[in-house]
């Protein structure tokens, strides 16, 4: 499938809809607020973006600002077999990790370097032996494998020291290049921005308000 430019608009509220016990009440009282009230405040995410073959759309924003909601609702929007969610990637545990990829061995190699993986140990090992941070590298070097047009990864690079990150998010820029994927990347951290470079930045805040930045000013 050849992506072409596309607008992706989402929305997602919630609503507090739980029965009060008596803590719960004391709780209400000690800072002035009623069931009713609990009950008609509701947040709300939305976004509203127009995304193309290439881009990287990185959500960012404090824990809790609703940035995996958004990430959800978008994965939502595309067929199954046109996405990949770095989370769903299954962890091997019975070949190693060069044998875990299809492709040749040079080709594999120049993959993970891309993802950050890049010693003979991390090779040799099980995807199952790597520590968190390369088991999360591991998953991102799949996905670039990957035939998948859309590529979903919350909680980017985190864990992960700024170096790697960097390096990391680097690589994924020049990926982005090739223009057969759209990364739908999410996280707290903005140190990497200049190297990441997405193409559009969503920017939360903790009342479910979402700012827009084009990287392209002549885009809307």
């Amino acid at each position: 499938m050849n992506i072409v430019a596309e607008r992706f608009c989402v929305k997602k509220s919630f609503g507090w809809e739980n029965q009060l016990s008596e803590k719960g009440r004391m709780v209400t009282r000690m800072f002035g607020v009623d069931e009713k009230r609990l009950q008609t405040n509701c947040i709300t995410h939305a976004l509203d973006i127009n995304v193309k073959a290439g881009d990287i759309v990185y959500v960012t924003g404090p824990s809790g600002s609703g940035k995996s909601v958004l990430l959800n609702e978008l994965k939502q929007k595309i067929e199954p077999d046109e996405r990949m969610d770095l989370a769903d990637v299954e962890i091997a545990r019975d070949r190693s990790v060069v044998d875990c990829f299809g492709c040749e061995l040079v080709t594999t190699l120049g993959i993970l370097n891309r993802a950050g993986l890049n010693d003979i140990y991390s090779y040799l090992s099980s995807p199952a032996e790597l520590s968190e941070g390369q088991k999360w590298r591991y998953r991102l070097a799949k996905a670039i494998e990957s035939k998948r047009k859309f590529i979903f990864a919350d909680e980017w690079c985190a864990g992960l020291d700024n170096v790697t990150a960097a390096v990391i998010s680097y690589n994924i820029r020049r990926e982005s290049k090739k223009g057969d994927k759209i990364f739908f990347l999410a996280g707290c951290s903005t140190y990497f921005l200049a190297d990441l470079l997405p193409d559009v930045l969503v920017t939360r805040d903790l009342t479910g308000g979402s700012q827009v930045i084009y990287r392209d000013r002549n885009r809307k």
